[in-house]
C-alpha cells in the first residue's frame, strides 16, 4: 500500500484527493520506482480541468526522480538501486512510488541531485527539443522566448545564451524582470506595461526573430507572429492563457511565409534513443554549470493542491517540487 494524489473528476485543485492506492509488483518491462521528488508542471493543471482529457478516476503528475525498488520480466534498462528520473508520461507521478515502463527511465549522473532531477526533467527536456530539434538555435540568433521566468523559460534561457544567441525574454512583473536576467535574457519585456511585439522589432533593428518560444497561448499568439522575420517559426508549446482560437492559415503567408509548428515532448521522445540523446544534452548542459537548475517552491506532495493553487495564480517562479 502507498498513497497517491488521484482524481476522481475534472475541476480546481480541490478535485486534487490525496489517497491510499494498491501497488502490484512491476509486470514485464516496468520498473518500481519509490519517488524522493515530483516535479511539478503546467500540464498537470491541464490534465486536472480537463483541458487534456484524462479518463477517471486517475492519477496525475509526468516527472518524478527516486530509486528503483523492483523490475519486472524483461527490464534491461535499469537495475534495482539505480539513481533514476523520467519525464512525459505515463501520467501518475504524484505518487509515494509507482510501475512505470522501464524504457521510460533515465540513469541520472551522481553530479545530479533528485531534488534537481525532479525539477528539470521535463522543462529540461522540453527545452533541449525546443532548442536542439525543433528549432535548431545557432550563435548569433535572436530568439524569443516567452515566460522568460517560468520553470521552461529559465532552463531555455540560459541554454540559449549558451548556445551563443541574443535572447529577448517576455515577463510580466519587475521582479520576474529580474529573475529571467540573472538566467541569460540580454533583453527583458515586461508585457503588462510594454508592447513586446514594438520593443522585439525595436531591439533588432525592425528585422524580427527568427524564432518565437511561445508557452503562454491565446493572449501572445498574434503578437509572436508579428515578431517574426520573414520564414520565421513560431513554436507554440503551451497554452498558459488559454488554447490558441483557430487560426486562418492565409494569414501566415500574408505576415512573411511563417511556420506555426505545435509540438510535444511525447513526439520529440517516443523512441528509446531520442529520448537518451536528448537526455544527454540536458544532463551534460546542467552538470557542466552553464545551465542552473533553482528549485524556488517545495511542497509536500499530499499539499498538491495548495501547490496547483500558487501555479495558477502565477505566485511561482522557476520550478517546483513536490516531496512525498
Amino acid at each position: 500500500m502507498t498513497y497517491a494524489i488521484r482524481i476522481h473528476q475534472t475541476g480546481g485543485p480541490e478535485v486534487l484527493s490525496w489517497e491510499s492506492v494498491d501497488l502490484p509488483a512491476p509486470g514485464a518491462g516496468e520498473a518500481t520506482v519509490r519517488h524522493a521528488a515530483v516535479g511539478l508542471n503546467f500540464i498537470d493543471t491541464y490534465h486536472r480541468t480537463g483541458l487534456y482529457p484524462l479518463p477517471m478516476p486517475s492519477g496525475i503528475g509526468l516527472e518524478g526522480a527516486g530509486v528503483v525498488e523492483a523490475i519486472g520480466p524483461g527490464v534491461t534498462e535499469v537495475q534495482v538501486g539505480d539513481r533514476v528520473a523520467y519525464a512525459g508520461g505515463p501520467i501518475g507521478a504524484y505518487a509515494e512510488a509507482r510501475n512505470i515502463p522501464a524504457h521510460r527511465l533515465l540513469k541520472l549522473p551522481d553530479a545530479i541531485s533528485f531534488d534537481t532531477a525532479a525539477a528539470m526533467m521535463l522543462q529540461g527536456l522540453t527545452a533541449a527539443y525546443l532548442l536542439r530539434k525543433t528549432y535548431r538555435v545557432q550563435p548569433g540568433d535572436a530568439v524569443l522566448i516567452h515566460a522568460a521566468a517560468g520553470g521552461v523559460g529559465l532552463i531555455a534561457c540560459q541554454w540559449a545564451k549558451a548556445l551563443g544567441a541574443t535572447v529577448i525574454g517576455t515577463v510580466g512583473s519587475a521582479a520576474k524582470g529580474e529573475l529571467a536576467k540573472a538566467h541569460g535574457c540580454d533583453h527583458v519585456i515586461n508585457y503588462s506595461t510594454e508592447n513586446f511585439v514594438s520593443r522585439v522589432r525595436e531591439i533588432t533593428g525592425g528585422e524580427g526573430v527568427p524564432v518565437v518560444y511561445d508557452g503562454v497561448g491565446k493572449d501572445t499568439f498574434m503578437g509572436s507572429l508579428d515578431s517574426l522575420r520573414p520564414l520565421g517559426m513560431l513554436v507554440t508549446y503551451g497554452n498558459a492563457s488559454g488554447p490558441v482560437p483557430p487560426l486562418d492559415l492565409l494569414l501566415l503567408s500574408q505576415k512573411g511565409s511563417l511556420f506555426v509548428t505545435r509540438p510535444t515532448i511525447v513526439s520529440y521522445t517516443a523512441k528509446r534513443a531520442d529520448l537518451e540523446a536528448l537526455g544527454a544534452e540536458l544532463f551534460d548542459v546542467v552538470a557542466s554549470g552553464k545551465v542552473k537548475i533553482e528549485v524556488h517552491q517545495r511542497y509536500a506532495l499530499k499539499d498538491a493542491a495548495q501547490a496547483h493553487s500558487d501555479l495558477e495564480a502565477r505566485k511561482t517562479t522557476g520550478s517546483t517540487i513536490l516531496i512525498p
